[in-house]
């Protein structure tokens, strides 16, 4: 098994996972433990939809030793279709074409090399403008 190749197929069925308040409604992301005062069964595990749209961004320039490799990146407060806001890296764009309200999906890449004699690769969550289907 190639388990790059795996990784970066696992984006057409990557389960996208927060939470739902069974008697609000109010969506959670990342899921969590219950908090002080809540029940176990108050948050339920609920599939997001990947989708939103960008709230604020800014590309670094000067990163973290270990993301030194990737700058210049876009970071992004990210409204979710769903509710909440999240910081997440922009991929697949050019600087010069992001704007504040630009809609955006969610995809699986490669977040880190590796670092150590495992070899370990990870993998996790980004963020690239829409794609437009073709008319």
């Amino acid at each position: 098994m190639n388990l790059a190749k795996h990784w970066r197929q696992k984006g057409t069925y990557y389960l996208f996972q927060g939470q739902r308040h069974k008697t609000t409604g109010e969506i959670r992301f990342p899921a969590r433990p219950p908090m002080l005062g809540e029940r176990a069964d108050d948050w339920l595990p609920t599939v997001l939809s990947g989708k939103g749209e960008i709230y604020s961004f800014t590309v670094l320039r000067q990163a973290a030793t270990e993301f030194e490799s990737a700058t210049p990146f876009a970071l992004a407060l990210i409204r979710l279709a769903e509710g909440p806001m999240i910081t997440a890296q922009l991929t697949d764009c050019a600087e010069e074409d992001l704007f504040i309200g630009q809609p955006v999906e969610m995809v699986t890449r490669l977040l880190r090399r590796p670092t150590d004699k495992d070899g370990v690769l990870v993998y996790g969550y980004k963020f690239r403008p829409v794609l437009s289907s073709p008319s």
